[in-house]
């Protein structure tokens, strides 16, 4: 019996933001690390599938169709910068359409009830492309185009998102920020890249309520990162009862990634997943994860297939206490739109 489907596509190791930026921190060698680990481990019952690039219409399902356009011809054009952080090299739209299209395909096939778990090896990740904006190493939006192509074409009717890469996931909160369809949730350090993402961050018009930002100060550990995803994400999930789960997995809240500074360790990523497992489970809803950052590749080549293991079955999911302060804060504001 299936496990998980694996999706990936070679056009991921393409995109070399050091061809402008020699010192950039995304580089393929993030997704060989991952890729070495699970040679070294298949994790059993899981199934590899390569992935068709997304097109451009599934592209422009959350971006416009200038936004589009212009990464495609600055690709084609060599590459440049598009700002401090991000830029692009003659392959880098393939890159971002097979990373994409890997969203989009596990989206359809657990739609379609061939797996009710699957993973997304990409790269450059999406969490925080804007619709008509590149930014923070994302050119397109990978999840929230999943999410879209799961409301648009797939028959879901309502997606939940669970971002716990440690920066915020703006590009994904401001595509579903009116929109009471899609349920977001972030779990991120604050203060940090990319400085979006308070608290009192709700969404607004008919989304108000359907964005839950939880920032977590530097130093934040495992403790305070269960806390906030059993005590107040999951509950607002099971209320708002979605069709499909999609996770932004990115693995840079670990102790050891050198562009944050929270306290996570390899553990916490897999038992993070436990908890989203047995919510899933319990409602018969299918998950999608899609990587995002983590910059140590150690910690990538370490946390990924424990992290696989955890969401198909591997270990029971411990309760974390409340954490006092910070937790009950959250709950107050999470409280005012669902049960908790």
């Amino acid at each position: 019996m299936t496990a998980g489907l694996y999706f990936s596509h070679p056009a991921c190791l393409e995109h070399d933001p050091r061809v402008h930026s020699p010192a950039h921190p995304d580089t393929p060698e993030r997704l060989k690390a991952i890729e070495a680990a699970l040679a070294a481990r298949w994790p059993a019952g899981w199934e590899r599938r390569e992935a068709k690039p997304a097109s451009e219409a599934e592209l422009e399902l959350v971006h416009s169709e200038r936004h589009v356009r212009a990464v495609a011809a600055l690709s084609a054009a060599g590459g440049g910068a598009i700002d401090a952080d991000t830029f692009v090299g003659e392959p880098s739209f393939r890159a971002a359409s097979a990373a994409a299209g890997a969203a989009c395909s596990m989206t359809r096939t657990l739609l379609a009830g061939e797996a009710s778990l699957g993973f997304c090896a990409v790269r450059p990740s999406g969490h925080h492309a804007e619709p008509e904006r590149a930014m923070g190493f994302c050119l397109f939006d990978n999840i929230a185009i999943a999410a879209e192509l799961a409301i648009r074409e797939l028959g879901a009717r309502r997606v939940f998102i669970l971002d716990w890469d440690v920066h915020h996931g703006n590009g994904t909160a401001e595509a579903f920020r009116t929109r009471a369809d899609v349920l977001f949730a972030s779990i991120h350090q604050s203060p940090l890249y990319p400085g979006t993402g308070p608290l009192s961050d709700v969404g607004s018009g008919a989304g108000e309520g359907y964005t839950i930002n939880l920032p977590v100060p530097p130093g934040s550990d495992e403790q305070l990162w269960l806390s906030l995803l059993e005590h107040v994400v999951l509950p607002a999930a099971v209320a708002f009862a979605p069709d499909l789960v999609l996770v932004s997995a990115g693995f840079d809240a670990h102790a050891a990634d050198p562009l944050a500074n929270c306290r996570l360790e390899n553990g916490s990523f897999a038992e993070m997943a436990r908890h989203v497992r047995d919510v899933a489970r319990a409602a018969a809803i299918p998950v999608g994860v899609v990587l995002e950052g983590g910059y140590n590749q150690r910690v990538l080549a370490e946390c990924v297939p424990t992290t696989l293991t955890a969401f198909s079955g591997e270990g029971e999911a411990h309760s974390a206490a409340p954490e006092a302060l910070l937790t009950s804060r959250a709950a107050a504001q999470v409280r005012h739109y669902w049960p908790l």
